[in-house]
Formats: C-alpha cells, structure tokens, sequence
C-alpha cells in the first residue's frame, strides 16, 4: 500500500494558474510562489465582494481516538465528489502546524486519494506564513521586554507581563523559563513562557480579521501586560502595530493550492482548536463563498471545540451562517470509546460499539442545538462489517441526521458520491436556522457554565483563586460581553482525557482565564490542556528524510 506522501508525489498537479481559472480567478489577481501555490490579491477579494454567497458546509467529528477519524480527509473528499457531480466547491481549510507534523499527529493534509497538494510544502513551510506570524509575536516580545530596559516610560510590572513568546514547534522545556539573566545591560530578570505559533493572539487576530484595517486595529488592542497600578498596557501603547502589521502584510492574503483531482482549495491560518478557536481565517472562508456554490470548511478536533467555536467565535463575528454540518465517525473510534484496546479494532464487537456510539450522540444532540441540518458520515475501513455499518446508520435515522457511508481515502472524489448526494438532498431540503448557543450578554461565568452543561455534559464548573480573580478583572475592563473560547482536551467530552464515551457527573475546572482582547474573546483553560506541546517519545522526526534528488520521505 502507498503512503500518503507518494500518493501525493505522484499526482501530476496542474499550473495553479489554471485552477485559479476554474473559478474565474484572473492570472492577474495571483501572487504566484512557484507553479502550485499562489496568494489571492486583494483585487480579486474587492471584485467579488458584491457577489452572491454559495453554501456554507461545516465538516466536523467525534472526540478524535488514537483509531483515526479522517476529518480532513473527508473534507477533500467531498470537496472532489462535488466536482465529480460537476458541482462548483472550494475548499476553505487550515494550514498546518509544524510542531505536529515531527510529534505525534503528522501532517494535516488530507489522506490516501483524499489530499491537498504540494503536501510537503503545506505541511512544512507553505507560503511562510507562520514564519511572519511567528516573527510578529516575537518583535512584539522583544519592544516590550525593550521598552521596561529603556526606562519602562509606561510603568510595566514585570511580574504581570502577560504576552508569551511563541515557536511553531513541541518543544515543552520552553514553556516556563527565566530571561534576563548575566549582566544589567542584557535586560530585567523575570519569568517567561513560550507558546507554540498556533495559540499566539496573532494567530486569532489574522484569522478573524477583514482586512489590513481591521488586522491593525485589533494587533493595537491587544494586552501585553498589566502597570504597577494595574492598568493594561497595549501593543499599540508600545508602537509596534505597524512594524507588526509588515511582517504579516503577505501572511493576511489567503493561499490557493488543489486537491490531487484538482479541485480548487483556500488554506489560510491555523489556530488549534483544543487551546485556540480551531477555524481558518474569515477572509479565506468569505472569499471561497463568492467563488464557489458550494464553500467545504473544517474546524480542528472534535465538535465539542471546533464546532462550538466555529459557530460561537467565528460565525458570530464573521456574520456566517453554515447551511449544513458533516460529522465524520468511525466503527473503530466508536469502539475505541466503548473500551476496546486499539489492537482490537478490526474485529467486529456489536457491544463494545454500543458502547462507545454514545460518543457519537452526543455530538448529534450538540450540533441539534444550533438548529443546522446535520449529515453523518462514516469513514469506511477495510475491517467494517455489514452489521456494524447498520447499527450505526439505524442509530443516526432515530436521532433525525441523515447518513452516508465516505470512502475517500481509498477511492478519492468517487468514493465520496454517496455522501456529496446526501448533502445535496438536505441542503435541499432543509433551512437552516442557525443560532448560537448563548448571548453575548450572559456574564462570562454563565458563558462558561453554558458551554460546560450543554456542550461538555458536565455538572458544573469549578474556578481556581487565579482564574476567579482574572474574571474578575476582565469584567471591570469592560470585556464581558466578549465569547469565550475553551481550552480543554481534545480526547474528551470532559477535562480528562482517559473519560471516553459520553462521561457522566463531572465538573469542568477551569484553571486559568485571560482576555484575547485583540482577538476578541476570552480564554478559559481547563484541566491539564498545555498551549506549548512536547514531543512524544519516539516523534514523527525520526522517520523523516530527504534524498539526494531532495525527495522527501517519512513526512506522513
């Protein structure tokens, strides 16, 4: 069986210039790098801006299991099967994290005939805008630690410098250490921290932005720090938005790659879903929506995150309505949940699968909420039985959601007809009336409580000192009617990742809270959720290499 990666190496891609051509993209209104990557201009989003908008579909999944789910997977996939129906589709997807990539999870370009290609660049440096988003944050680290060395005009106090450095890499012995240190000319001594790229603030900001405007406007409000009288100190107050907003002046314009049966897709911004709020940018998902009839987004990890941010975060701000959501399971991560080692898989176990599809309905129920059609697919494998494929399917008609069986992974665009037919049917069928959760005008504790009872199943939430404290301070800021994005384990409906299922009668404990004023919303961290990963014991690294023709290999 091939690899993804030579499945990929294989596919002979066509000019990016013609696939821009498709959707009626001018040679003029790209910013080529290379043959098969291109930015879109901002000629090209002011010419469309008047246009119609296509569909908006959502593609999601269960509480991701060491088993595989295949979300992306599946979005190229029916992004392709719609082709193949001769459907006009663009995909809107996230670019990924190379941190990632040499851990645990690999790369995030798709799987088997179900990919974006070129994959080796998208999952290593792209069109290098993490690099600028990565360098933003740090020149912003860098003038803030400067300013308190050059007399600290502002009044900062260094023990409430809350702005992070940031890597695009799992490096966990950077995410608590001390700077400053040897003589006083190399700085104040002080306590620091290093986050990985994607949960930087600018990371949020450039994908929740509209324009240069809007990116600078936000950059100028975020908070880098608290003075000794308690008052928070901006990036803008330190005069680094411009500076800022030059490095980030080509990573703000979305990306332009293909599918391997070259279908058209946008991949712009990256933020994690489990400590950030998981969707690409806005600007890349309005733009695909005047392109296209059809517009096949994603958002990182389980519905439980990427979902509810999708629909709480970025809809709401963005003023998006999604017309349907696709929910992406699979027979093996539904056993996984109902207690069955991963060795054991591939056989069938009607009641380790009764079991563990609680899972499942539970994401049904919270997708239900939003008052959004939603299909629910199955990412077929080779060790499925029929009776399996059944159970899962009968159990999808009594909760209401459609059902399609996907097999894009080994059959690319054709194995996703069935489930392109059935979204057709229900965006046909069925308006959507899309609501968020909850009011802007609930109380940040409420917000919280909200999420964790009806998203979670928790009974509650539970604050530590610091964390009530922060809310406190954020309220008399005047930022409680901001959304809050939840930090949490991506494993678990709950704070725990070893809770599998649906877990019963537990409490959230949120452990820390700050404001993304910037971004535009509040962060609450839960549990043991890390926003600087470490690298397993033997990380993906080990197996990658680059041959003497400059081949690489081990990638994915």
């Amino acid at each position: 069986m091939k690899t993804d990666i030579q499945i990929a190496q294989e596919t002979a891609m066509d000019p990016i210039a013609e696939v821009a051509g498709r959707i009626g993209i001018k040679e003029d209104e790209l910013e080529l790098y290379g043959k098969y990557k291109a930015k879109l201009s901002d000629d090209l989003k002011n010419r469309v801006s008047q246009d119609p908008d296509g569909k908006l579909i959502l593609v999601t999944a269960i509480n991701p299991t060491p088993a595989g789910e295949g979300k992306t997977t599946t979005s190229i996939g029916l992004a392709q099967a719609l082709g193949k129906l001769r459907k006009n589709a663009v995909l809107a997807l996230r670019e990924p994290s190379l941190g990632p990539c040499f851990g645990i999870k690999g790369g995030a370009a798709g799987g088997g005939y179900a990919q974006v290609v070129p994959m080796e660049d998208l999952n290593l440096h792209f069109t290098g805008d993490f690099h600028a988003i990565t360098s933003a944050n740090n020149l912003l680290a860098a003038m803030l630690d400067n300013h308190i060395q050059q007399g600290n005009e502002l009044g900062i106090d260094p023990r409430q410098v809350v702005w992070k450095r940031c890597l695009d890499m799992n490096d966990r012995v950077l995410r608590n250490i001390v700077v400053g240190l040897g003589s006083k000319a190399d700085g104040m001594v002080r306590e620091d921290h290093f986050v990985i790229t994607v949960a930087s603030e600018i990371m949020a900001v450039l994908c929740l932005a509209d324009d240069m405007e809007d990116l600078k406007r936000r950059l100028g409000r975020m908070i880098v720090a608290y003075s000794f009288s308690g008052e928070p100190i901006t990036a803008s107050q330190l005069q680094a938005v411009g500076a800022m907003a030059a490095l980030l002046k080509d990573a703000l314009k979305p990306n332009l790659i293909q599918t391997l049966e070259h279908t058209p897709a946008i991949v712009h911004g990256g933020p994690f879903a489990n400590i950030a709020h998981g969707c690409n940018s806005v600007q890349s998902t309005k733009m695909a929506l005047k392109l296209s009839d059809y517009t096949i987004t994603e958002a990182g990890f389980g519905a439980d995150l990427g979902a509810e941010k999708f629909f709480d975060i970025k809809c709401r701000m963005a003023g998006l309505k999604p017309d349907a959501v696709v929910l992406v399971a699979t027979v093996r991560a539904l056993k996984y949940n109902g207690g069955v080692p991963k060795a054991d898989l591939s056989e069938e176990n009607m009641d380790a699968l009764k079991a563990g599809i609680v899972n499942l309905e539970k994401h049904i129920e919270n997708l239900q909420k939003y008052h959004v059609p939603v299909v629910v697919t199955l990412n077929s494998f080779v060790t499925d039985t029929e009776a399996e494929v059944r159970f899962i399917e009968e159990f999808c008609a009594e909760r209401g959601c459609d059902f399609a069986l996907s097999q894009v992974w080994e059959n690319g665009g054709e194995g996703g007809i069935s489930l392109a037919n059935c979204l057709l049917r229900v965006l046909e069928s069925n308006e959507s009336g899309f609501e968020p959760l909850y009011s802007l005008e609930l109380p940040l504790k409420d917000k919280i409580d909200t999420i964790a009872r009806e998203i979670y199943g928790a009974d509650g939430v539970t604050y530590t000192a610091a964390a009530e404290r922060e809310l406190k301070r954020i309220e008399d800021l005047g930022m409680s009617d901001f959304p809050v994005c939840m930090a949490k384990t991506q494993y678990s409906l709950s704070d725990d990742p070893k809770k599998l299922g649906r877990p019963e009668h537990f409490m959230i404990n949120v452990r820390e809270v700050y404001v993304n004023a910037g971004a535009g919303f509040v962060v609450a961290v839960t549990g043991s959720i890390m926003t600087m990963p470490g690298l397993p014991k033997t990380p993906a690294a080990n197996g990658i290499d680059v041959d003497d023709n400059g081949v690489i290999t081990g990638l994915f």
